[in-house]
């Protein structure tokens, strides 16, 4: 008797499993991207060039979306739990850095074609956070920094920071502020890469 129970109890939580993994599961992340690419106010004319991928940390490297307190600890970095970029935001970085290349007229190709005869771009993200300096207070903060080459050789590399307030204070908010800061930071670099030519 006591064998039948046991028995009749496993195959009912196979049974329970084996339903659980057939019923489509539903996305309950709000998922959020840099929004659309609009002109910029001015372009300056770029060259030609290859870029890289963008490198960046492992924390980055996930479409996870990130927020540090500041009034309460610093140092420890937190995600929201029901939102979601749509990529990780190296990605969206790269993506948005080509997109502005060619808007100021440049051809851009990836690195993997070998263009000998084109400058390299290679872009790192150190940073790129929504952070909080009071309760209900918060900003978008990124920080990316771009090695220009010219076959192996190093013609430039600078810095780039960029910073914008977010309009609430809540996953949304930090999107938004994200976005701004990372448009904001990649247009200073178009117009140090113009100043190299």
């Amino acid at each position: 008797m006591k064998k039948t129970i046991q028995m009749m109890l496993a195959l009912f939580a196979t049974a329970v499993l084996l339903a659980g993994c057939a019923l489509p599961r539903s996305e309950s992340a709000t998922l959020y991207d840099l929004g659309p690419l609009r002109p910029p106010a001015a372009a300056p004319a770029l060259p030609a060039m290859s870029v890289a991928d963008v490198a960046a940390p492992g924390w980055l490297d996930r479409p996870l979306m990130f927020y540090r307190l500041n009034y309460q600890d610093d140092q420890q970095p937190r995600a929201y739990a029901h939102s979601r970029w749509i990529m990780p935001p190296a990605q969206m970085i790269a993506q948005r850095v080509k997109a502005r290349i060619a808007q100021a007229g440049g051809a851009v190709l990836p690195a993997s074609d070998g263009a000998l005869n084109l400058p390299l771009l290679r872009i790192e993200a150190d940073d790129f956070i929504q952070v909080f300096d009071a309760p209900g207070r918060s900003v978008g903060r990124v920080a990316l920094r771009a090695s220009l080459f010219k076959g192996r050789v190093l013609v430039a590399q600078k810095s780039f920071v960029g910073e914008a307030p977010a309009p609430s204070a809540d996953a949304g908010g930090g999107a938004r502020a994200l976005a701004a800061a990372s448009d904001a930071a990649i247009a200073e670099m178009m117009q140090w890469l113009a100043s190299l030519k």
